[in-house]
């Protein structure tokens, strides 16, 4: 079964801009061409941009999906490898949630400053944000 680039994008919720865009990168092969001119996409094609859009829901870069892809082709390595490209994954949201958890303290600092009586009529949020160093 074939399908052009907009019924690809349908089933696959990949919009038609970052098809292209996967096709210049090297993601995923171009597409064979009918004498029309138009592409037609494979199965190959459509199976592996849901790969690729299931693996940037999971907050993989593309340059790791890349990688994640060659993995597929060596079933010898590729699990423990991908195992470990999930781990460092996990450590890397780990390290972003700590950050927001960080950021989320010092605007309810400022919030609850907000409720403090003070002598001038400035507004401890913007004094903050106006500070080089918050938090």
């Amino acid at each position: 079964m074939t399908m052009t680039i907009g019924q690809v994008s349908k089933l696959t919720g990949v919009g038609v801009e970052t098809i292209r865009f996967y096709e210049r990168h090297g993601l995923i092969n171009e597409p064979q061409r009918k004498s029309s001119g138009y592409r037609i996409y494979s199965e190959e094609i459509i199976n592996r941009l849901r790969f690729i859009r299931r693996a940037k829901d999971l907050g993989f870069s593309l340059s790791e999906i890349e990688s994640l892809l060659r993995l597929r082709v060596d079933s010898e390595v590729s699990c423990v490898q991908a195992r470990q490209q999930a781990l460092e994954k996990i450590a890397e949201i780990e390290g972003k949630i700590q950050d927001l958890q960080r950021v989320r303290t010092a605007l309810a600092e400022l919030i609850s400053a907000c409720d403090e009586p003070r002598e001038s009529s400035q507004c401890p949020i913007l004094e903050a944000l106006a500070r080089q160093e918050m938090f």
